[in-house]
């Protein structure tokens, strides 16, 4: 008589070390199996949303800078693009090449960052170190051009803060050129059967499980999805880009071939940042009138905006008041849309795959808090308004 084997529950995290922020995963196992996942968030939870609805746009605007430092372009962007749409608001045509600009430098920096921290997971620490190194020429790049390594500080209202000169030019082109250099050596170091072997097969999320799971981003561009905001809805000066870059896509669905769209992304932005350096219009980068003055000019009305962010796509909803402030923020991370499918690629998964797997996703855990009202007593979950919060819940 055989008995059945007792399934365990593996706590992972909030704090351990393959997590650099807090989140807390649940494993179910049987063995070595992860049969089910739950994922807690709330550890670094800090009302954001909230907050918006009780500054004005101008402040707003400082605020969502601060949502996730790696895409500290990419929040402002979506939603100073919200508030233009709402202001019947047309940026100068340098300005929105510009922004793209950025936004691309970001991706780089973003995606070498993202494969430091999975060659960490896999072990390989050479590779840790030597992406790091290649992505602080980026790095210095932005802080020349912006001012600051993180929080960048480039969109405003009606345009950018800051214009490019003859001499950043020539040091983005020199920086995009050594990075090109560099990404063959890290296109060779993906590949190696090392890493290779430690990727592959890990993780699968299949096409029909992407679509159904609404993943984004390169997650979703790994199973076959091919789908990016920049090409298929064109924002900034990407509707005069569409033929200057190709979206990677992928079959495989595994850990290795989020790898590949990453990296390869990477090369397609080195391309992308030629592109607009080349194209680069003449004229202002910025409307005439005073930030203040346009942000009080901003009528009542809601749209919604969204970019590709380096995670994948980035939404906002705007709800203005047509008074100076926000009747309601709401913003959808691209970490956020792709906690279902992380639930999919881990069920079924090797215990020791873990790290891995959540690591291929490329989580921002401080972009994707929210908080949930729970019944202690009955267990019971509801949402409620932001005024009935403020008398303690109703």
């Amino acid at each position: 008589m055989t008995r059945e084997r007792e399934l365990m529950r593996v706590p992972f995290g909030p704090i351990h070390p393959a997590l650099k922020e807090p989140v807390k995963l649940t494993l179910l196992v049987d063995g070595e199996e992860v049969v089910d996942v739950s994922i807690e968030l709330g550890y670094v939870h800090r009302g954001i949303e909230a907050l918006a609805e009780t500054r004005n746009i101008v402040q707003v605007l400082h605020l969502v800078e601060r949502v996730c430092g790696i895409c500290s372009h990419a929040h402002p962007l979506c939603f100073i693009q919200a508030i233009e749409s709402i202001g019947g608001i047309e940026p100068p045509e340098r300005a929105l090449y510009i922004r793209s600009l950025v936004a691309e430098l970001e991706r780089m920096q973003s995606h070498l960052m993202w494969l430091g921290v999975m060659s960490y997971q896999a072990g390989l620490l050479t590779l840790f170190m030597y992406a790091l190194r290649v992505r602080e020429g980026i790095l210095d790049v932005l802080e020349e051009f912006t001012g600051n390594r993180v929080i960048k500080e480039v969109n405003t209202i009606g345009g950018v803060r800051r214009d490019l000169d003859d001499r950043i030019i020539a040091r983005m082109r020199s920086a995009v050129k050594e990075l090109r250099r560099a990404l063959k050596l890290l296109i060779e170091a993906v590949h190696d059967k090392t890493l290779e072997s430690r990727l592959e097969g890990v993780g699968v999320l299949e096409h029909g499980e992407a679509v159904e799971l609404c993943a984004v981003g390169p997650v979703a561009r790994a199973s076959g999805v091919d789908f990016d905001v920049r090409r298929d809805d064109p924002y900034a000066a990407y509707s005069q880009l569409r033929g200057k870059f190709s979206v990677i896509v992928r079959r495989g669905g595994d850990a290795l071939s989020r790898t590949e769209v990453r990296i390869l992304e990477v090369l397609e932005s080195t391309e992308l940042v030629e592109a607009i350096l080349d194209e680069l219009p003449q004229g202002e980068v910025r409307l005439g009138k005073p930030l203040l003055r346009l942000s009080r000019e901003i009528p009542a009305g809601e749209d919604v905006s969204r970019v590709e962010a380096p995670r994948g796509e980035l939404l906002y909803y705007v709800r203005t008041d047509g008074r100076e402030f926000l009747n309601r923020l709401r913003i959808r991370t691209p970490t956020l849309a792709n906690f279902p499918a992380l639930m999919a690629m881990l069920r079924g998964s090797e215990l020791a795959d873990v790290p891995i797997i959540l690591s291929s996703i490329d989580p921002c855990i401080a972009c994707a808090e929210r908080v949930t009202l729970v019944d202690a007593r009955e267990g019971a979950r509801r949402t409620v308004r932001l005024s009935e919060l403020r008398r303690g819940g109703g």
